[in-house]
Formats: C-alpha cells, structure tokens, sequence
C-alpha cells in the first residue's frame, strides 16, 4: 500500500524567491552537517520545474530515515550546521491559490533576517492525509509542515513529530502563550506530556444565518441567547417547499457530519467521545453522547429539518447556505470570505447555540509542527517561530480572513473584513466567532489513544447513521465497544 502511494506523482517543489525547484536530502534526527544538494528538476514549459513523487522520493531516500526517528530525543537537538553554512528547509502548507502569494511574500521577510536559512515552500499534496504519512513512513516529509484535527496527533502518536517543549520554554513568553486560547494551546500536547504543535490561525465554529429567509417567515434572529431549542423552533419555521413540486427544497440548517462538529454537540450535552482522564476509554455510548447523536439524526431523517448531504446533491455546507439551499449553517471562520463573497443575501453571525448542559464551540487544532526526521531542528524552530509570529497571523488575516490564533490580533482581523465588505459587514457581529476564545468555553476535538482506528470505525457508522438514515443511533454502543477494544 505505502509503495503505491508513494509512486504517486508528487508534483513540483518552488524556490517561490527564485522561481527554482529543489528537493531536500533525507531527514535525520542526529546532528551532523548540511545534506547535499539535491539535482533542480528541469522547468516545463511553463517554466515551472516538475518532479514525479517517485523521483523525489528516490533522490530523497539518498540518506537513509527509517531507523531514524526512534533515536530522536526530547530534549533540545544541538545546532545543526556550521557558522556561515546555508541550511535549506522544505515548508508545507495549503495548496489554496491565495496562500502562496501570501507565503511568496512572508518569506521574503523570513529570508531578510534569516541570511543562513533558505525555505522552499511546497503545497500539501493531493490526498493530503494519506501522502504525508506516506512521507513520514518514508522519511521523506517537509521539515516544518501544517496540520489539525485528527490527523496531526495521529502522526505525533506515531512518532513523526518533534517534540516542541525545550525550544518553547527556551524561547516563548507566558503573555505569547496566553494570548492562544488555551484548549487550543493545550490540543498539541500528547497524554505524555510532548508538544507537537503550536497554533496557525483559530478556526471557530459559529451559526452563520440568512437574514433575507429570517425576515420573509417572521423568526427572530438568533443571539447569544439561543440554546438548542431555539435552535430548533427555527429550523421547523425556516423548512419548506418553496417551489410547491411537493419536495423540501429549503431546509432550517445543516452540518458536517465529522468527528469535531458532532463533538460539539455531544459536549454541549455535557457527554464526550473521549474519558478526558483516559484515551483509551470510549464515552461515545453513554446518555448524554447518545442523546446528542439522536438529536441531530432526528433532526435529519424524522423532523427533516437539517439537510443531509444527499439533500443538497453534496454540496460543502457553506455552498449550500451561499445556494440558498439551508437558512443558517453550522460553520466557521474559515468560511467567512468564501460565504461573504459568494452570497447574495443578507448574513447574520451568532454564537454557537448551548447545549442543554453546557454553552460550548469548536475551535479547530490547525497549526505548525517540525517533522522528527528533520536534519536542521533548530533552523525548523527558527522557521516556526516566525509562522506563529503576529505578522504571520496578520497576513493570513488579511489575505482570507483567517481568525487569528492570537486574542490581540482580533481586533485588526474583524477590520480587514469590514474594510473588504463594508456593505455586507455593516450589521455582522463577526466577533461572534471569537466568543469561545475571549469568554473560555471552546472545545477541540477529543483523541483516542489509538486515533487512527477510532476515526475508521466511528465514520463508518455515521454514514449509516446520519448521511444514509439506514442505522439507529443505539449502534454507536457497538461503535464505542470496537473502539475501546482497538485502543489495546
């Protein structure tokens, strides 16, 4: 399996200064020298050099990783190279068209007061999840790379991750710490205590709603006051077959059926998927979790007032809210610029609505971490430093509104945007999507100590059960049996 995927093609790396493709030579977590250098691929003819990933993976594997990352440490790795030497580092990141421009940019700075450390950026390959592991299996992945949700304490499970901790203590205040919302700060830590990650931006989960739909059927805009009933009155008031064929073609509101947004909903209930003082023990099948899970599937497939994926021809959850297809939608701050510039409607913002035990919201786990095998630790912590840095955080603020990880930065994030949609903005209450980080109640997603099978095994079942209507919600008792027997 590993093989097949790695004789996929790779695509192409780019000195985004000189417009140069380049590869780095193997990881290795000993101390040693600079690497060589690595052949520059010849340029197509667009002048853009290109590399099959099996080419890269073959010059990569000239040095040898696989061995490698058992004898990392985690104590602080000693400087890499010589006084005057030029490290060069491999950066991973989106492979969206605005963040390359942005990167292109930033980097200019970087390299300014880095004369020592030369970054080639790369995008995150297609099928992200499954390549990079590949690559870290390989040893062949980016020295310093972006990751979230699941899949990036996965990989810190399985040992691809630097240990983070002595160049944070070494190196970051307690104010730059405490400026980060402290669940999000706390999700890049492993149950043994090892940082594997700090925050890029502070992806929030938040109620976006048409105002225009509100207005026509007479429901009162939803406030901080909402809780899940309320939630649901409206969704019953805003269902309806608007073209009379006698099918629902506008729907009261929608969600992603994934691990973290029907979490939210299952700690609002006050219940979790993960005993917080155990990872190897499942929550999915107690009350509170199970009575979450039933609210959303009843509100699916009995009351059909939450559309299903199938509903709205698969459509993301933003473009069919933008489609006028659902009348609020459960989604965050990165989809602000999207919704904002696709829509021809009215939007209204408002805080995620409270649980029946608990007022809570998402904030998602995306941010910065240094591959285990890199050659240049301390050139990646340079690197890092300026990824997680204010500046950083501004400039993906601005490109695409991207909610910063920073409390202090929010202030100039919501101006960006009111300076972009002065018109659309006007009555938005934007700062709706930080309510979690300033007042302390958001929540990120909850890990198995075995997360790579909990997630298998779980996503199964809830396709039967919300995407398909085809199982009852009493099927997550087995779901959570298998996934405690997994964590053994």
């Amino acid at each position: 399996m590993v093989s097949a995927l790695l004789s996929r093609e790779f695509g192409a790396m780019i000195n985004i200064e000189k417009g140069e493709g380049v590869m780095k030579s193997a990881p290795n977590c000993e101390n040693g020298g600079q690497g060589p250098v690595l052949p520059v691929p010849p340029k197509t003819s667009s002048g853009v050099p290109s590399l099959s990933r099996r080419e890269f993976l073959k010059l990569a594997g000239m040095s040898t990783a696989g061995a490698i990352l058992a004898a990392c440490t985690p104590s602080r790795p000693k400087p890499t190279s010589q006084s005057g030497d030029m490290v060069q580092l491999v950066y991973q990141d989106w492979r969206t068209a605005w963040f390359a421009a942005m990167v292109k940019e930033m980097l200019e700075q970087f390299h300014a007061t880095h004369s020592s450390i030369r970054v080639f950026y790369t995008l995150d390959p297609q099928n992200f999840e499954e390549k990079m592991l590949a690559d870290m299996q390989a040893g062949t992945a980016p020295d310093v790379f972006q990751g979230c949700c699941t899949h990036f304490p996965m990989w810190a499970q399985m040992g691809y991750t630097l240990d983070l901790r002595p160049y944070v203590e070494a190196d970051l205040d307690q104010a730059t710490i405490d400026d980060w919302d402290s669940a999000q700060y706390r999700s890049f830590f492993t149950r043994d205590g090892q940082q594997f990650g700090l925050p890029k931006y502070h992806g929030a989960l938040a109620l976006y709603y048409n105002k225009d739909l509100f207005d026509e059927y007479g429901v009162d805009y939803p406030d901080e006051s909402w809780d899940h009933d309320d939630y649901l009155a409206a969704m019953e008031r805003l269902t309806h077959d608007r073209d009379g064929d006698g099918q629902t073609d506008l729907w009261g509101s929608m969600l992603d059926i994934s691990w973290d947004r029907i979490q939210v909903h299952v700690n609002g209930w006050g219940g979790h998927f993960v005993d917080p003082d155990d990872p190897t023990q499942c929550r999915m099948a107690e009350p509170e979790a199970m009575a979450a899970m039933e609210w959303i599937r009843a509100r699916m497939w009995d009351d059909k007032v939450m559309a299903t994926r199938l509903d709205v021809q698969n459509m993301e959850t933003r473009d069919a809210f933008i489609a006028g297809r659902v009348a609020m939608v459960e989604d965050g701050s990165w989809a602000l610029k999207d919704i904002l510039a696709g829509a021809d409607f009215r939007i209204g913002v408002a805080p995620f609505p409270a649980g029946p035990v608990r007022r809570v919201t998402l904030a998602t786990t995306d941010g910065f971490g240094i591959y285990a095998g890199t050659k240049h630790p301390d050139a990646a912590w340079e690197l890092v430093k300026f990824l997680i840095s204010k500046d950083y955080g501004r400039a993906m603020a601005r490109a695409n509104f991207l909610q910063p990880a920073r409390a202090s930065l929010v202030d100039e994030w919501v101006g960006f945007i009111r300076e972009e949609f002065p018109e659309k903005t006007r009555e938005m209450d934007i700062a709706a999507f930080a309510d979690g980080h300033i007042k302390g109640y958001s929540v990120t997603a909850e890990i198995f100590a075995n997360m790579a099978d909990a997630k298998g095994i779980a996503y199964a079942a809830w396709d039967e059960i919300f995407t398909l209507g085809q199982a009852p919600v009493e099927q997550m008792k087995d779901v959570c049996r298998r996934i405690q027997e997994a964590q053994r």
